[in-house]
């Protein structure tokens, strides 16, 4: 899939002075912006390897049939998204982001903002996105009770939320 194919919304990537991205490059960082942003399709998650993995200190999703549920997810989740600031850092492997967002969750009203740093990982080969790691206040948990509630995450997610089978039923839904 050609990035020019994807319809990314977020095209006005932030860079720190000095960091400068390739086409390739600026496609998936606005990709992500999109996911974290609630706006989720399939085209964008094409950027995706079958195998990649999606992890913040609530869930780390394996493979395709987790990870995609939880950007699908923020949709049913979040009433409002916003993005308050971003900044992409360093343009290796990982792409280093700087990411500010604030969710308002849905039905309650509550109002959380989290700073965030993002690593995205690539694939030398393919250039497909291996892993998105989402760090709150940089930091992942590293305890083993800690991961188990966050794998049951990753495995309950997929039976709660519904991913489109396809982009015609992509578009029903609003998503591009």
């Amino acid at each position: 899939m050609a990035s020019s194919d994807v319809n990314v919304e977020n095209t006005n990537v932030k860079t720190a002075p000095g960091v400068s991205l390739d086409e390739h490059q600026k496609t998936v960082v606005g990709s992500v912006l999109d996911l974290f942003a609630g706006r989720p399709s399939l085209k964008k998650l094409r950027l995706w390897d079958d195998n990649g993995v999606f992890q913040d200190p609530i869930t780390k999703a394996e493979g395709r049939k987790q990870y995609e549920p939880q950007w699908y997810g923020l949709q049913s989740a979040f009433s409002e998204i916003e993005r308050l600031h971003h900044e992409v850092t360093d343009a290796g492997n990982p792409i280093k982001m700087d990411l500010k967002t604030r969710y308002v969750v849905k039905g309650i009203g509550k109002e959380q903002t989290i700073s965030s740093k993002i690593q995205i990982f690539l694939d030398k080969s393919t250039g497909k996105i291996t892993e998105v790691q989402d760090k709150w206040d940089g930091k992942l948990p590293d305890s083993t009770f800690t991961n188990i509630f966050r794998q049951l995450n990753s495995v309950t997610v997929p039976n709660l939320i519904s991913v489109p089978k396809n982009d015609e039923e992509d578009a029903k839904r609003g998503n591009q």
